[in-house]
């Protein structure tokens, strides 16, 4: 392998969005896993909330096996879409650079960082519950963000915004939601689902396992930025 950090980028295949995914088979299992775990549950309800992410039942009832079902299970169509959208467009690239181990120990240790920290704010409210792939794929977004900090991402599509400062307001948007959730949210709708404390913490397990993983990554963050300044 080239000594250069560079090598970790450059030698991205440019292939066609579809064709990558196939060449990216822990991606697309998991793409297939939360697409099929996700439509079913939205087929029966009881199993949404068996599999979801409640920390006061993991803390009371040793219930620990949630802290990975909830990642496959979704709140509603839009919820599920969304998710899986970001992660076709984000993981394929990623498990090209990283490989298949690497990749696996990114998605799975962002989720658990996820819901740790969800479980740490959490564990004393029994009505808590959540679900949702949305930590594990903070975790990628966010290692695409140390690879890529000033390539563009489309906000909605349509604005370009710099990785890097997406990657921040991205957290910084999610922090202002839970405190929304602390000043006293409605409870009983959909958003009681989705768990804005899992957007942190997978967003910050996602650079660290990044760096830890692929220690050159620091390089090509900082080489990004070098050539910006001339």
């Amino acid at each position: 392998m080239s000594s250069s950090p560079a090598f970790l980028v450059s030698h991205v295949p440019l292939v066609p969005r579809m064709e990558r995914l196939l060449q990216a088979p822990i991606t697309l299992a998991l793409l297939l896993s939360n697409l099929g775990v996700s439509l079913y549950a939205f087929t029966d309800p009881s199993l949404l909330r068996e599999l979801s992410f409640r920390p006061h039942r993991i803390r009371t009832h040793r219930e620990g096996y949630r802290f990975l079902t909830a990642g496959f299970v979704h709140a509603s169509g839009t919820h599920l879409a969304f998710n899986m959208i970001t992660f076709y467009f984000f993981g394929p690239l990623l498990e090209g650079i990283l490989g298949i181990g690497a990749f696996l120990l990114l998605y799975f240790g962002s989720e658990l960082a996820a819901h740790a920290l969800t479980f740490a704010a959490h564990r004393d409210d029994p009505n808590y519950s959540a679900v949702g792939a949305s930590g594990a794929i903070s975790g990628v977004v966010f290692a695409f963000c140390v690879f890529f900090p000033l390539r563009n991402l489309y906000l909605f599509f349509a604005l370009p915004i710099p990785a890097v400062l997406f990657a921040f307001g991205y957290v910084f948007g999610s922090i202002y939601a839970m405190g929304g959730d602390s000043r006293g949210g409605a409870r009983g709708s959909v958003g009681d689902w989705i768990a804005h404390e899992a957007h942190v913490g997978g967003a910050l397990a996602g650079v660290a396992l990044t760096i830890l993983l692929e220690p050159r990554s620091v390089q090509v963050f900082l080489e990004s930025f070098r050539q910006l300044l001339g």
